[in-house]
């Protein structure tokens, strides 16, 4: 399985072949260069013939040679790293970017049921993981199979037995290697999977800490974290204990290559004329060949490690993407805002059913209201307008067109949208407001601050709009976050609004400016306001009551009250004592 996840792997290389191709080429020269040394080294011992008899002329012309091939086999070495380096890193840039592109284009429901922490562990933390491997594989691919080549070719050259003797241990070490790798590739993998499980769970924590100081939950948060973590050190321990063998296995098998030669090479020298210049060349190459095995043994962490995470990055590159838009779907430039619901089905568990044969029409420049308890299907309804989700049975239709038959993306861009939870950008108040026109003027995002009466806090700002604002405007209040985005639909003007609880966190001093702002930003726009305060949905022509993912009464606000039915007895235990 390894197998496919490598070929993976390297088919995102294909770009940077040539960076390849150099790699190799200075690995076989670098290697060569290597391999010459104790030939060189050889033929200098055996100058040395005995005492007062020493050739140092001809010792110091091979010492000019060996520094020469030092220099050689460093440079291009050096050569190999820097082509690897670049291999590796754009390799690793260019799937992040893939990955971070595929999380633009799943659905929705894939975003809102994988923890997020997770996600971004797979983006960020396995994504290292998968460099790191590279890193060390590549390097170690290319340089330790020219070794081995080479120093096979190198010794059959000087005295075949010897080299034989060699050869035959090889199948040892690849045996142990081999039976290492296994065992702690099922080890890394789990560990890669609880990370990101241990991710996600800090995440969470991390970004809800007000609630839980506000439930007195950091025991009980903390305990959740000990065993969650516990789990990682009892997978990582036995990963590790699996790879911690590697090395001293594989120094074994160099010393059984290294004796063997040792003992051959020395009945050679005395039975069958071999110089201890050879002898030293041999002992030499015992060493330089079972090193690319020990050092490949030796990352053996560092690649299943890799394998590991590439599986859970590319787990998300293999998740199905959203419905592509139709050849001939329709880029709708303009909208009168009619919008029809008929017989409409949705579920986001298929076995739990929420919204069944709902029917809605709602003309242009109405001001629908939709109210009713929470979890009724109130805002399921605005995510099927916008199709983040797509409809299990019936259809949506604008303007007489099922939205299905309209690109997502101006199907979006027909609608403003302003929710209960806000969100802002690290950067300036200029550009957080211009979020959905980047080209506007500061003339037009000054007009739609003043209509979202946000413009008075900004100019008390000490940078006024070029103030910037922490990631999630972290550095300014809930209410001013609010009026920001409120700001950045004024700016759009779209023909349709979605007002889901928009004004929900700002004083109700500040909430009487924005709905006048809104009475006039709705006007000729067909605008859909999910509210849970009633008070604010008293203008609205048509209020849909929801219950249980169906319509149960719907009317203008006086209608309804009359009525005396859900929504009298709703809107009046707004007032009711308790």
């Amino acid at each position: 399985m390894n197998k496919s996840v490598l070929k993976r792997i390297l088919s995102y290389t294909k770009p940077y072949i040539a960076y390849l191709i150099l790699a190799l080429i200075s690995a076989i020269i670098s290697v060569a260069a290597s391999l010459f040394v104790p030939v060189v080294i050889g033929e200098a011992i055996d100058l040395i013939i005995g005492k007062s008899n020493v050739d140092f002329l001809i010792i110091f012309s091979f010492l000019l040679v060996l520094a020469i091939t030092v220099l050689i086999a460093a440079i291009f070495q050096w050569l190999m790293n820097f082509c690897t380096n670049i291999i590796t890193q754009k390799t690793v840039k260019d799937i992040r970017d893939k990955v971070f592109e595929k999380l633009q284009y799943v659905p929705l429901n894939y975003i809102d049921q994988t923890p997020h922490g997770d996600i971004i562990n797979r983006v960020v933390n396995d994504i290292d993981q998968i460099s790191d491997g590279l890193l060390q594989g590549f390097t170690q691919l290319f340089s330790g199979i020219v070794t081995i080549i080479g120093t096979i070719v190198f010794m059959l050259t000087i005295n075949v037995p010897i080299a034989l003797v060699v050869i035959v241990v090889t199948p040892l070490s690849l045996f142990v290697a081999s039976f290492i790798a296994k065992r702690s590739f099922h080890m890394f993998r789990e560990q890669a999977a609880v990370k990101g499980e241990l991710g996600g769970y800090i995440e969470e924590m991390i970004g809800n800490q007000k609630v839980v100081k506000a439930f007195g939950y950091e025991e009980r948060s903390q305990e959740k974290f000990t065993e969650i973590n516990s789990r990682l050190y009892d997978c990582g321990v036995k990963a590790q204990f699996y790879s911690s063998l590697t090395n001293p296995c594989t120094r074994f098998v160099n010393g059984i290559v290294y004796a063997s030669v040792g003992i051959v090479g020395a009945i050679s020298v005395i039975k069958f004329g071999l110089s201890v210049g050879m002898l030293s060349t041999f002992l030499s190459y015992a060493n330089q060949y079972t090193k690319p095995f020990n050092e490949i043994s030796g990352v053996v962490t560092e690649l299943q490690s890799a394998f590991a995470s590439a599986r859970r990055v590319f787990s998300v590159l293999d998740e199905p993407v959203e419905v592509v838009d139709d050849a001939n779907a329709r880029v709708i430039t303009d909208c009168d805002g009619n919008v029809t619901i008929e017989d409409v089905s949705f579920s986001y568990n298929k076995n739990v059913p929420l919204i069944e044969n709902l029917n809605l029409v709602a003309r242009s420049g109405q001001r629908i209201a939709i109210v009713g308890p929470t979890g009724c299907g109130k805002t399921t309804i605005i995510n099927l307008l916008m199709r983040f989700y797509d409809v299990d049975k019936g259809s949506i239709k604008v303007d007489n067109t099922n939205i299905n038959d309209i690109t997502r993306n101006s199907l979006r861009k027909t609608y403003g949208m302003v929710l209960q939870e806000t969100w802002l950008f690290a950067g300036t108040i200029k550009e957080n407001i211009a979020y959905g026109k980047p080209d506007a003027t500061d003339e037009e995002i000054i007009a739609a601050s003043k209509m979202a009466h946000a413009h008075g806090f900004i100019k008390r700002l000490e940078q006024g709009y070029d103030t910037v604002i922490a990631q999630d405007g972290g550095n300014i209040s809930q209410g001013q976050k609010q009026l920001l985005c409120i700001a950045r639909i004024m700016l759009t003007m779209p023909p349709m609004l979605i007002l889901d609880e928009a004004t929900s966190s700002i004083d109700t001093r500040t909430e009487v400016k924005i709905q006048k702002a809104f009475q006039t930003m709705m006007k000729g726009r067909t605008s859909f306001i999910v509210a849970h305060r009633l008070s604010t949905i008293k203008e609205a022509d048509i209020i849909l009551v929801m219950n249980s993912g169906k319509i149960i009464e719907q009317g203008n606000h006086d209608e309804l009250l009359q009525k005396g039915g859900f929504y009298a007895e709703l809107y009046n235990s707004q007032f009711s004592k308790t």
